[in-house]
């Protein structure tokens, strides 16, 4: 990988990102997305196509999608689809101007981690260590959550629940969990965005031990 993600144009980060992540297990198959906010055009973000998998993507596997109305603005096959969770990324690029890049992965520790939730969602307590400092989280014994999302089969319908809320109430931490589904996180460059992937989903697999 790069030694920073910004050097490299959007769409050969994404297919590194995807690659690392895909190794790791936190983008089985074909599942998770992963998009980042075009440099030169930043009223538009580039997102992986829908149905690909993620561990054999290339620079090509990406759409352009415009932030104001969601349509597919740029793509380099005439059959490519946005990825079913393209709603999360839209909402998530309006609702803060400052993230440049969001992704979303699948994995098996964040589904175990937030099994014993309620279904209806809610907030998943953080267990107090110092990785949260990568989150900005600085205070010693802090006691923070993420916001907790049902897993809706129609995927607008959770865009809609998290714009609802995060209009309501900010967040506290720049990611979100989806019950049985996965994790959302953003940040101000992909590196950022990144690297606290590694943080949540480091918490994650703790929650899913300690349990």
């Amino acid at each position: 990988m790069a030694r920073t993600l910004d050097v490299l144009n959007p769409r050969a980060a994404l297919v590194e990102i995807a690659r690392d992540f895909h190794g790791r297990g936190w983008m089985a198959g074909t599942a998770g997305n992963l998009s980042i906010r075009d440099p030169i055009d930043p009223g538009s973000f580039w997102i992986t196509a829908s149905g690909l998998a993620k561990g054999r993507l290339t620079d090509d596997d990406f759409l352009r999608v415009a932030i104001a109305d969601g349509q597919v603005v740029e793509c380099f096959h005439d059959s490519a689809k946005p990825s079913a969770e393209t709603a999360i990324h839209h909402v998530i690029y309006q609702l803060f101007p400052e993230a440049r890049s969001c992704l979303h992965v699948h994995s098996v520790a964040a589904c175990a981690a937030t099994a014993q939730c309620a279904a209806n969602g809610g907030e998943l307590p953080l267990p107090p260590l110092e990785m949260l400092k990568g989150l900005g989280v600085g205070e010693e014994r802090p006691e923070v959550a993420l916001p907790l999302f049902p897993n809706y089969a129609d995927v607008p319908a959770i865009a809609a629940a998290i714009r609802q809320r995060f209009t309501a109430t900010p967040p506290a931490l720049p990611a979100l969990m989806i019950l049985g589904h996965g994790t959302t996180v953003w940040g101000g460059s992909a590196q950022e965005a990144y690297n606290r992937v590694e943080i949540v989903e480091f918490l994650m697999s703790y929650l899913a031990l300690r349990r």
